[in-house]
C-alpha cells in the first residue's frame, strides 16, 4: 500500500510530559500526520468525543484518567481506531494489561523515534487491511459460532459478547489462511507487525481466549487447532 494514502490521517497524541510531547508532534507532523495533542486524560477524552481521529498515541501515567481506561472507554464506542501505549512500565503483566484493555500495540520508553514511527504507519496499514477484508465478508459463520467483524460483536449459539479489536484481527488473519498454518511469527508480523516487544506466549494467550470464545470443549480444539513447533491452523468444520 502507499504510503502516501497514510497523509493527512489524523492522530490524537495523549502525553503529559512537555517535551516528549512537543518532540512527538512535530515529527508526526513531519510525516504528514494531522496532530491533536492532550496532555491528561480529559482533555483527551473531550478531544476524541468531539473529532474524528484515525489513530491515539496515549501514554499510560496521565493526570485524572489514566491511559488504560481511556482505552477501554474508546474500544466501547470506536472497536476499530488503532491505539498505540507509550508508558515506562515495562513488565509482561502490564504490556498484557494494556493489550487487554483494548490497545493494539505497546511501545515502552525510552524508545526510539523511528522506531514508532514505523509502528505508527503499522498500524494504519493494519487498519487500512482489516477494512477492505472486513468489507468483503462482514459476517463469518462457523459451527455454531457468528463473527461480526465490523463491529466486533459475536454469537456462539444463545451466548454473545464481543472481541476486542486484536481478537477479531486474528481470528480475520486465522480465516483469511483457513486450512493453512499459520507460525506464531507470521501473527507477529501481520497482526502485530513485528513487534519486538511483544512475546510469543501472547499470542499463544489470544488463542487461548479465543478457543474459549468459539470452541465447544477448549481443551480439545476443534476450530483452531495447534500444530507442533509450527503454529496454528483454522478449519471451520471439524474433523
Amino acid at each position: 500500500m502507499d504510503d502516501k494514502s497514510f497523509i493527512n490521517n489524523r492522530i490524537l497524541l495523549v502525553e503529559d510530559e512537555e517535551s516528549l510531547a512537543v518532540g512527538l508532534e512535530y515529527n508526526l507532523v513531519e510525516e504528514g500526520y494531522t496532530v491533536n495533542r492532550a496532555k491528561d486524560g480529559r482533555e483527551a477524552l473531550k478531544l476524541f468525543e468531539s473529532k474524528k481521529f484515525d489513530l491515539i498515541v496515549l501514554d499510560v501515567m496521565l493526570p485524572y484518567v489514566g491511559g488504560f481506561e481511556i482505552a477501554e472507554r474508546v474500544r466501547q464506542t470506536d472497536p476499530q481506531i488503532p491505539i498505540l501505549i507509550l508508558t515506562a512500565k515495562t513488565a509482561t503483566g502490564d504490556r498484557i494489561k494494556g493489550l487487554e484493555s483494548g490497545a493494539d500495540d505497546y511501545l515502552a520508553k525510552p524508545f526510539h523515534l523511528k522506531e514508532l514511527l514505523l509502528r505508527v504507519k503499522g498500524m494504519l496499514r493494519r487498519k487500512a487491511w482489516y477494512q477492505k477484508a472486513s468489507s468483503k465478508q462482514p459476517v463469518y459463520k462457523f459451527g455454531n459460532n457468528e463473527i461480526n467483524f465490523e463491529n466486533f460483536s459475536c454469537k456462539c449459539g444463545n451466548k454473545e459478547f464481543t472481541l476486542t479489536a486484536q481478537e477479531s484481527m486474528v481470528m480475520k488473519y486465522l480465516i483469511e489462511n483457513k486450512e493453512k498454518i499459520v507460525s506464531r511469527k507470521e501473527l507477529l508480523e501481520n497482526v502485530w507487525h513485528m513487534n519486538p516487544d511483544i512475546e510469543t506466549r501472547t499470542v499463544d494467550n489470544f488463542i487461548v481466549r479465543l478457543r474459549k470464545y468459539f470452541e465447544p470443549d477448549p481443551s480439545n480444539p476443534v476450530y483452531i487447532k495447534s500444530v507442533r513447533s509450527a503454529g496454528y491452523v483454522f478449519k471451520d468444520k471439524p474433523l
